[in-house]
C-alpha cells in the first residue's frame, strides 16, 4: 500500500492548483483521476482558448447559500496571482469584454503550465485510476483499481454534475455525505433554458438568431441581478451568455423578462415616428433588431405601415412590449449543456480561509464540488484557482 501526505481526487483545474500549492511545501502529493488526460475541463472552455479569470472577481459575483463564504479564499489568491503565473510560462492572454480574460493560443497551455508547476513540486499525477472505497480511521485510505493508498489528508475535487460526457460524476458529494458533511440543494448552473407551447411556436423560424439584450428573472430568487450580454434562439429555447447568466437565478415556474432594447433611448419610436414620419415601422424596428426578431413582434397589420401613421399610444405600447418580454420557461438543458453545477457541499461546513471539514480533520471540498458559484466569464476558474490554494496550503 502507498502511503503519502495529501491524496487529491480529481485532476482539474481546482485539483491541479491545490497539488502543486501543496507539492511547493514539500507534502508528498498524488493526485487521481479516471480521466485519460488532467484538466478536461479547462480544454474545452472558453472556445478552446480558456477564459481562464476575471479582473473584476469578488465575492457578490458568486452564488452560494453563504454569500460571504467565498470572500476569504478569493482575497487570498486572486487574478492578478494567477496572471503572474501564466507570465512565467510567457503564455501570451487578451481582455475580451467585461474583464475575461482568454489565452491567445489554445487552451492546452493552462493545462501544461499547471502540470509543469505539479512536476516541478514533485506532485504524483495518476490518471485513469477507478477510485473505490475511502475510509478514515486515523488516517485516509483510497482503494483504487491499481491499489491502495494511505494519507493524512483528504482533498475532495473532482467537480460537480455538469457536462457528464467528459466524465463528470458525483463523487465529491457521496463522499460528503458518506463522511457525514451536509449538501444544498443541486441543479444545472450556467445553461440554455427550455420554452414550451405557444412560446415555443411563436420562436419557431428563429433559431440561430441572435440579439444583444438584457436578462432578468422575475421571482424571489432574482435578487435584482440583469444581465445585459448576448442571447440566441435556439431550437428548443433561448440560449448565449445573458441566458446563461439568469439560468442560475431562474426558479422553475418563474418568468424570465428580457429587454430587446437594453442600448435605445425610452420613446425611440415615437421619436423616430417625428424624425422619419415615412419610414416604415418594419423598417424602424430592423434598425434596432434583427429583422426576423422584430418582425414576431410587430402587431397585425403594421409590418407595412409608416411609422407616421401608427399613434402614439400603440407605439408606446410595442416598446414596452419589447423591453419587458416575458417567457416562461419550461425547464433547462440539464447537466448535458450546464457550464456548472450550482450548490454542492455546504459550506456551513467548511472554513473559509482552509477549506477543511470542521468535523473531519484532514478532510477538504474545493472547487465546484463547493456550494460556491461563479458568473459566466472565468469566475468559476478563479474559485478553482483560489479555493485549491487555500487548502493547498494547509493540506
Amino acid at each position: 500500500m502507498d502511503t503519502t501526505d495529501v491524496v487529491i481526487l480529481g485532476a482539474g483545474a481546482a485539483g491541479l492548483m491545490c497539488a502543486l500549492t501543496a507539492g511547493r511545501r514539500g507534502r508528498r502529493v498524488v493526485v487521481l483521476d479516471h480521466a485519460r488526460q488532467a484538466g478536461e475541463k479547462i480544454l474545452i472552455s472558453g472556445g478552446g482558448r480558456c477564459n481562464f479569470t476575471n479582473l473584476h472577481c469578488r465575492a457578490e459575483r458568486f452564488l452560494s447559500a453563504n454569500p460571504h463564504f467565498a470572500r476569504s479564499a478569493l482575497a487570498r489568491y486572486t487574478p492578478r496571482d494567477f496572471l503572474d503565473m501564466v507570465a512565467r510560462h510567457r503564455i501570451a492572454w487578451h481582455e475580451k469584454t467585461l474583464g475575461q480574460l482568454f489565452c491567445d493560443g489554445p487552451a492546452r497551455q493552462i493545462v501544461a503550465m499547471l502540470l509543469a508547476e505539479c512536476a516541478a513540486a514533485g506532485v504524483d499525477i495518476r490518471l485513469q485510476q477507478r477510485i473505490g472505497a475511502v475510509s478514515r480511521a486515523d488516517r485516509f485510505r483510497v482503494e483504487t483499481d491499481a491499489g491502495a493508498i494511505d494519507a493524512a489528508s483528504l482533498v475532495l475535487a473532482t467537480g460537480g454534475l455538469s457536462i457528464p460526457k467528459l466524465g463528470a460524476s458525483g463523487l465529491s458529494h457521496d463522499l460528503a455525505r458518506r463522511f457525514g458533511l451536509p449538501l444544498t440543494e443541486i441543479r444545472p448552473g450556467l445553461v440554455p433554458l427550455l420554452l414550451g407551447g405557444a412560446e415555443l411556436a411563436r420562436m419557431s423560424g428563429l433559431a440561430g438568431v441572435s440579439a444583444s439584450v438584457g436578462a432578468s428573472s422575475v421571482g424571489a430568487s432574482s435578487n435584482g441581478v440583469r444581465f445585459d450580454e448576448g442571447m440566441v434562439v435556439t431550437h428548443r429555447g433561448l440560449s448565449g451568455p445573458a441566458i446563461l447568466q439568469i439560468s442560475s437565478f431562474w426558479r422553475a415556474g418563474a418568468a424570465v423578462r428580457i429587454d430587446l432594447l437594453p442600448g435605445a433611448a425610452e420613446g425611440f419610436l415615437r421619436a423616430r415616428k417625428r424624425a422619419r414620419p415615412k419610414a416604415g415601422l418594419r423598417a424602424v424596428l430592423g434598425e434596432m433588431l434583427p429583422q426576423r426578431l422584430a418582425d414576431a413582434f410587430l402587431p397585425a397589420g403594421a409590418p407595412g405601415r409608416p411609422i407616421g401613421e401608427v399613434a402614439d399610444r400603440d407605439l408606446a405600447t410595442l416598446e414596452a412590449a419589447l423591453r419587458a418580454w416575458q417567457v416562461h420557461p419550461v425547464g433547462t438543458e440539464g447537466y448535458a449543456k450546464a457550464e456548472v453545477t450550482l450548490g454542492g457541499i455546504a459550506t456551513s461546513g467548511l472554513s473559509q480561509r482552509t477549506m477543511q471539514a470542521d468535523a473531519v480533520p484532514g478532510l477538504f471540498a474545493i472547487g465546484e464540488a463547493v456550494d460556491v458559484t461563479g458568473w459566466l466569464g472565468g469566475y468559476n476558474f478563479q474559485w478553482a484557482w483560489a479555493s485549491g490554494f487555500v487548502a493547498g496550503e494547509v493540506a
